[in-house]
């Protein structure tokens, strides 16, 4: 199994250098580094059916773990996709910051952001990969579970972007704040749901040998949710433009956790 690990993780760390390298030139071509979100998110796509087909693992444990890895992949990509696309040639505000807080070559700078990226979804992949290589007939409890978590966190950060698109297609939406559906009861909906995805994935990877020990995927997520490019970065970006009326919502409404909002205010 250690020999099967190493030999499929390897391959996959060839594959996510290549598209990110692939992403960073056409990122300098097109004078927008927003594109590394979706390459980001379309990497468990391409990673998810290697180990899937190539793992000696059961049969059933593959195909359901290969199967979670690549619907959340590929519609959190192909939301993205279509998210950087409308306002190209604008890049994301979080990447305008990252440009003027960093100094010397953006270029190179931006290869080893990139490529830091692509370490990162190989590391967050282990949990697939650890389940495709268990050769155990039957999915335990915890697999269950891990799955059922899985798919509350999908349905709920599916539900949360549709609201959010919804809201900004308003014709009076500007300068406003959505506070629909569940972004009445969190700041971030879809963070804490993306956070929950990845518990799901690491509870399903608790089934497999030595799969507990990749509870650092979830909390690399949470860190870089809370405290990096996630939070941070877009609460300061929507105080700038929305001023008061954000501040009003900060006031109110959990940043992450839905929760109800704060006694005496509507």
């Amino acid at each position: 199994m250690q020999h099967d690990f190493l030999l499929l993780a390897a391959w996959g760390g060839l594959i996510v250098f290549a598209l990110f390298t692939l992403t960073w030139l056409l990122s300098l071509k097109l004078d927008n580094f927003s594109f590394v979100d979706v390459t980001w998110s379309y990497s468990l796509a391409f990673l998810a059916p290697m180990y899937a087909v190539s793992g000696q693992g059961f049969l059933g444990r593959r195909l359901l773990g290969g199967a979670m890895a690549l619907i959340w992949s590929v519609r959190l990509g192909s939301y993205l996709f279509g998210r950087v696309a409308r306002h190209h040639p604008h890049e994301d505000v979080r990447y305008q910051v990252l440009r003027a807080n960093w100094k010397g070559s953006l270029a190179r700078t931006f290869f080893w952001f990139f490529q830091a990226q692509a370490l990162l979804i190989l590391l967050l992949s282990a949990p697939v990969l650890l389940a495709c290589l268990n050769p155990s007939p039957h999915l335990s409890w915890v697999e269950w579970l891990g799955a059922a978590v899985w798919l509350a966190g999908l349905c709920g950060e599916a539900v949360s972007d549709a609201q959010m698109a919804a809201f900004k297609r308003g014709p009076s939406s500007k300068g406003k704040v959505c506070q629909a559906g569940l972004w009445r009861y969190s700041r971030h909906p879809n963070y804490f749901f993306e956070s929950l995805v990845w518990w799901g994935f690491w509870l399903f990877a608790c089934g497999s040998p030595w799969g507990w020990i990749t509870i650092y995927a979830p909390l690399l997520i949470l860190y870089f949710l809370l405290r990096v490019t996630g939070i941070p970065l877009t609460e300061k970006c929507a105080v700038e433009s929305k001023g008061e009326a954000y501040r009003g919502y900060q006031r109110t409404t959990s940043a992450f956790i839905p929760w109800p909002r704060r006694k005496g205010v509507t």
